[in-house]
């Protein structure tokens, strides 16, 4: 969403193919889950009166909405991909299917994720932490609107103090919001660190991951990206 007030901006979409192009430029095999809070967010709804199975089933259908967004800027710019769906709709993409998406992966394309688990009851952010665990990624990278963890809202409290590393007990205990508690165990269970990161800052992303920009890295105390 841009500043435009677009469900999905053409613009913005753009600069973020950009962003995941240049990393995939270093040789990176790249897994991409994209949420829908752009255009329907279930839990939102829910609150208002939608029923909570029904919100939630919505959303999943404009994260593929938003997938085919990706899609489309990406090949524009020379990047192959598919797109897989935890909600069968072969019209328009796959069904989530691992051994073809590691196939993909293998073939050089980015792989894009869409629907979440495709189960009501559960967010974006499991189905980021299920796609990484079930693909073997070495770590799971959040894009989002501030440079890393903090201990409050930077947005909202100026003296807020952001995190370089912080484990995931921290996180779970302190509530720190960086994911939702069942993605955070998750990924806590399989050991794959969580990197959060500023994705509206241009170039941070490749930046990140030759550990030159700046982010908070979510992982076993003892442990070190």
């Amino acid at each position: 969403m841009g500043e435009g007030g677009l469900a999905i901006d053409p613009a913005v979409t753009a600069r973020v193919a950009e962003e995941i192009a240049d990393v995939k430029a270093q040789g990176y095999e790249l897994c991409i889950v994209v949420g829908g809070g752009n255009i329907f967010r279930g839990l939102a709804a829910a609150a208002k009166g939608f029923e909570r199975a029904t919100a939630d089933y919505m959303g999943m259908l404009a994260t593929v909405m938003n997938a085919l967004a990706v899609q489309n800027a990406l090949e524009q710019i020379g990047v192959d991909t598919r797109v897989q769906s935890a909600i069968s709709m072969d019209k328009v993409c796959e069904p989530v299917i691992r051994r073809r998406a590691e196939r993909h992966l293998e073939k050089g394309r980015v792989v894009i994720f869409a629907a979440g688990v495709g189960e009501p009851y559960f967010t974006t952010d499991s189905g980021a932490a299920l796609r990484a665990a079930e693909m073997k990624c070495h770590a799971l990278f959040k894009g989002t609107s501030v440079d890393g963890v903090y201990d409050a809202d930077p947005k909202k409290v100026p003296t807020a103090k952001r995190y370089d590393t912080v484990s995931y007990g921290e996180v779970l205990a302190q509530d720190l919001k960086v994911m939702d508690a069942s993605a955070v165990a998750l990924c806590r269970d399989n050991n794959i660190p969580i990197v959060v990161f500023n994705i509206r800052e241009h170039g941070n992303f490749a930046d990140v991951l030759r550990g030159e920009g700046v982010s908070t890295v979510v992982q076993h105390q003892q442990e070190n990206v």
